[in-house]
């Protein structure tokens, strides 16, 4: 049969010409944060003291950045494991740094500040509130907390002791994600429809089978305090290293890596609320390990009215990103650009489904619609698209820089515990979906999450 009609992708580059169909493209450069302003030296009085809780692989790199800011000093470091003792010192080249397995002791030195905390999520209400009741200002690692009801006590001693708190989820410092929210703020997507992620890896560290440190043991590691409300167990070094493969200690996929897009969405769109609802699935599908948190997961959030699908894939590697999109185009969030794509949500071309009428009544439509929508020349509805590249999202110094500029200006936070909070509930929301096999709300009276 001879093939007399066209599929819509064949009519309208037939139609608009190839040329036309593709947009024009630019790049704009983003200026980085400003922290290079803010190299001449500071007053000892306007100096910030810091001491550190955790010195693992997140808190030691949290640690290696934070010292090299303008008028920031770390004073002592806590961990649970005396080897980390060691890298604290050898981080910030000081071998008499005071070290501690307590963190108490850190909260009861008058000459510090605030605290770093880098440990595994079920530590961190504790942490947190502890810090905050004792008069100083805290620094916590996503996602900030291990359950829906842990989350909201901590909101709530923010509240009460007027601390200042901020969540480490970093993106919501970045000149990339600050662009995509100016430009959601100026109407550049119009009427919001949808917004997507993903993220992905497909290797053994990607997926926390780190090595432990290989003299770990019971004489060098507090083990009763690490496990702290954790079920007890006997000593573990593999519990130990890759903590977020469990529900007792971490938060899965959902805490690790959600969390970044989760936060990094709210902070663009201006929004600061949990989702209504949520529902997921997965399942443990490439790491077989002994890992009871899944390794692939999906989830679909709403916010009101607008769908948000967010996929976690530890078995394949892809990009991070995250696309909002709406009438007028759509705008993709990767870790170095913020692309807008805009689109003229108008027909460029006669409609095809003409093809349907006899000959003479579809040239006829052809021929006014033409004569009707015709742009002049130079008024054609096209625009170009235009790519922001700037520092990487994942730069942790911007993020650590409005935390200590907040400690000496006494300013609020955008991340503060009631954002965190919010952000760490879609998580939360995800998983209790994912392990209840059915979709989840939140329910504000009760203030916990329900089937």
């Amino acid at each position: 049969m001879k093939k007399t009609g066209l599929s819509r992708r064949e009519f309208l580059q037939t139609s608009v010409g190839a040329a036309g169909a593709l947009l024009a493209a630019r790049t704009v450069i983003l200026d980085p944060e400003p922290i290079g302003a803010y190299q001449n030296p500071v007053a000892p009085s306007d100096r910030v003291r810091f001491g550190i809780i955790g010195i693992g692989m997140q808190g030691s790199g949290l640690l290696g950045s934070a010292i090299t800011l303008p008028g920031v000093e770390c004073v002592a470091a806590c961990d649970l494991y005396d080897g980390r003792h060691t890298l604290a010192r050898e981080i910030v080249n000081n071998p008499n740094l005071p070290t501690t397995r307590r963190y108490q002791d850190l909260l009861a030195n008058k000459e510090i500040d605030c605290i770093i905390a880098a440990v595994p999520d079920h530590w961190h209400k504790q942490i947190v509130v502890d810090t905050l009741s004792a008069g100083k200002d805290i620094y916590c690692e996503k996602p900030m907390s291990h359950t829906a009801a842990e989350g909201l006590d901590m909101a709530a001693a923010q509240q009460k002791t007027g601390r200042l708190v901020q969540i480490g989820s970093q993106r919501v410092s970045s000149v990339i994600y600050a662009k995509a929210k100016e430009l959601v703020a100026n109407g550049a997507i119009g009427d919001l429809c949808m917004i997507e992620g993903s993220l992905g890896r497909n290797d053994p560290t990607g997926a926390w089978e780190y090595p432990p440190p290989p003299d770990l043991s019971p004489q060098n590691l507090d083990w009763e305090t690490w496990l702290g409300t954790a079920p007890k167990k006997p000593f573990d070094p593999y519990a130990f290293a890759r903590w977020r493969c469990w529900k007792e200690y971490g938060t899965g996929v959902a805490g690790d890596l959600l969390v970044h897009l989760i936060s990094g969405m709210l902070f663009a769109m201006g929004w600061n609320d949990p989702p209504k609802r949520a529902m997921a699935s997965g399942g443990i599908l490439r790491w077989k390990d002994g890992r009871n948190m899944p390794d692939v997961h999906a989830a679909l959030f709403e916010y009101g009215n607008i769908p948000v699908f967010m996929r976690l894939n530890l078995g394949t590697e892809t990009a991070e990103i995250v696309r909002i999109m709406g009438s007028k185009g759509f705008l993709e969030v990767t870790e170095f650009a913020a692309t807008h794509s805009p689109q003229p949500g108008v027909d460029l071309a006669p409609s095809y489904y003409a093809y349907g009428f006899p000959r003479a009544m579809r040239e006829q439509y052809f021929k006014q619609w033409h004569a009707e929508h015709d742009p002049k020349p130079g008024q054609e509805p096209l625009a170009e698209a235009v790519t922001y590249r700037g520092v990487s999202y994942d730069e942790v110094k911007p993020h650590l820089w409005k935390f200590f500029q907040a400690v000496r200006s006494r300013q609020p936070l955008t991340e503060d515990a009631v954002f965190g909070n919010h952000a760490a509930l879609a998580c939360h929301m995800a998983n209790e979906s994912y392990f209840r096999k059915s979709p989840v709300y939140l329910d504000p009276a009760s203030k916990s999450i329900k089937s």
